[in-house]
């Protein structure tokens, strides 16, 4: 095997033998690279039966690879079985579209010079990341046909004999694609269940049967609540399902209790003898322990071996039947963040935060604001990540800090008080809401007539994952300069690329707090 998509990759160049860092096995990796051959040959299929037919529709083909795509994320999937399966019916659906298209050997794009494969690489995750999102509104019923166009594009163009120029557009572009691709998120999370609203959320797990729910997915999250009501199971978010708390229409369910533990990497332990099941409704799933290994469900994209997993029709009675059995704690259990606070605050998304706009202008005026930090992104293990946390601290009380995805869970449970009734911790959302966190310094430039990168407005961000990835290549697509980015730099960018990232973006690397803070404010 050979892997290097994730932060966590090994010696920070990448993942070989028989593992990786991950949990994933070499033929799980194998395979998954297979599949990503499989969906380069659908891809090529369609883009050619399109050439012959422009008003073609391929239904089945825009489901597979989103679904494929999302299946070889980090931390998403670890049986071969589903992952076979798969391949097969990408194969299927690629013949019966055009027959005789041949399928791509992935290992080309990592055996090819340095500077190609980088860039190759970064659309490569980047159409990973974005096919998360893209599945997760398509789960709602809301799709955009440039989006789906795009990943044949991107897809048939990474098999290409293609100039660095020609794939730094690429590069580029997938990142404005996926701007639009999480718009249409936020229009089905919204459009769906309202728009988010401030919510203090609890710690603490209350005595009786629960169910905790960890992934990203609200429509599971909202049929698990549904099938729940009225049997006496309370319901708790786990890591990125925290936001969950702030929609009108899942809130609207009382057995929605709070949120259990911390950030997705410490579950092995805070899941050890947990008197409960949990529901992984997407990524992060690490490798599952024996202490809990009968008490871990999972649906839609996820799957582990010998895990029960929930279909398509979405019946969670064996999760139901579960909580009943395990009967949950006694008594009340207290449970805190990594910082030791009982509750920690979601629904700072970009409509609650537009609405105090005006507020936030006239304290930026007046001096009270004297600047606006992002301190956000995925989460992880590494020790050098308590810098997030060391930087949240370290904010003067004259600034304001948004964060979203499960890095906040390295500073959402401080309590960093108020600038005249403005919380100075605002939790946007999931890792998809950056979007919020665009939406917001795109308003504040147009008040401020200025560019966004003229704003007291600094972006310091944690990446892992695929996702995280195209998250970045947006915000380079849109022009935003002066990223902070760790705890490391993706083995997979080349030298030269990080060079062509640096010269035109100034995008750099996170250094020391105190550095870096004296660096942003003077």
């Amino acid at each position: 095997m050979f892997c290097f998509q994730c932060q966590q990759t090994a010696h920070n160049s990448g993942c070989e033998g028989r593992a990786g860092v991950c949990g994933k096995k070499s033929d799980t990796a194998n395979y998954q690279d297979e599949l990503t051959g499989a969906l380069i040959g659908l891809s090529r299929a369609v883009r050619k039966k399109l050439a012959l037919n422009p008003d073609a529709s391929f239904e089945h083909a825009d489901e597979l690879i989103l679904k494929g795509l999302f299946t070889t994320i980090t931390n998403v999937n670890f049986f071969n079985d589903t992952i076979i399966e798969l391949i097969h019916e990408v194969n299927v659906e690629k013949d019966r579209i055009y027959p005789d298209i041949m399928n791509y050997d992935v290992r080309h794009i990592w055996e090819d010079q340095e500077d190609i494969r980088s860039l190759k690489s970064l659309i490569l995750f980047g159409l990973r990341g974005m096919a998360a999102y893209a599945y997760h509104a398509y789960a709602l019923d809301y799709v955009d046909r440039n989006v789906l166009d795009f990943f044949y594009e991107g897809l048939e163009a990474i098999a290409s004999e293609k100039s660095s120029d020609e794939l730094l557009a690429l590069v580029l572009k997938t990142g404005e694609i996926n701007f639009r691709c999480m718009e249409l998120l936020d229009h089905a999370n919204s459009g769906t269940y309202g728009n988010p609203v401030p919510t203090e959320v609890p710690l603490t797990i209350e005595k009786g049967p629960f169910i905790v729910v960890s992934g990203h997915d609200l429509h599971d999250m909202e049929l698990l609540l549904k099938q729940t009501e009225g049997k006496g199971i309370n319901i708790y978010t786990h890591s990125e399902m925290l936001p969950a708390h702030g929609y009108p229409e899942l809130k609207k369910y009382s057995h929605l209790k709070g949120n259990f533990g911390t950030a997705w990497q410490s579950q092995q332990s805070e899941f050890h003898n947990i008197p409960a099941p949990i529901l992984f409704t997407t990524n992060c799933l690490m490798p599952v322990r024996q202490s809990y290994c009968d008490r871990v469900f999972t649906t839609s994209i996820v799957s582990y071996p010998d895990l029960v997993h929930i279909g398509e029709d979405k019946d969670f009675t064996p999760v139901i039947e579960k909580a009943l059995e395990c009967k949950g704690y006694p008594e009340d259990h207290p449970m805190t963040g990594i910082n030791g606070g009982s509750t920690v605050t979601t629904g700072f998304a970009h409509n609650a935060v537009l609405s105090n706009a005006g507020h936030i202008v006239e304290l930026i005026k007046a001096g009270k604001i004297r600047h606006i930090f992002l301190v956000g992104g995925c989460d992880g293990a590494a020790p050098g990540r308590s810098y997030y946390t060391d930087f949240a601290k370290a904010a003067p009380m004259d600034t304001l800090i948004l964060t979203l995805a499960c890095g906040k869970y390295r500073l959402n449970d401080l309590d960093l008080g108020s600038i005249d009734g403005i919380p100075r911790i605002l939790d946007m959302g999931q890792c998809n809401d950056a979007y919020s966190a665009i939406k917001v310094a795109l308003a504040l430039a147009e008040v401020f007539d200025c560019t966004v990168n003229d704003l007291p407005l600094t972006l310091v961000l944690s990446w892992y994952e695929q996702k995280a990835v195209c998250i970045l290549l947006t915000l380079l697509s849109l022009g935003v300069k002066n990223i902070l980015l760790g705890p490391t730099l993706p083995a997979f960018v080349s030298e030269n690329v990080w060079k062509i990232l640096v010269e035109n973006y100034n995008i750099q690397k996170i250094s020391t707090v105190e550095e870096d803070m004296k660096k942003i404010l003077g």
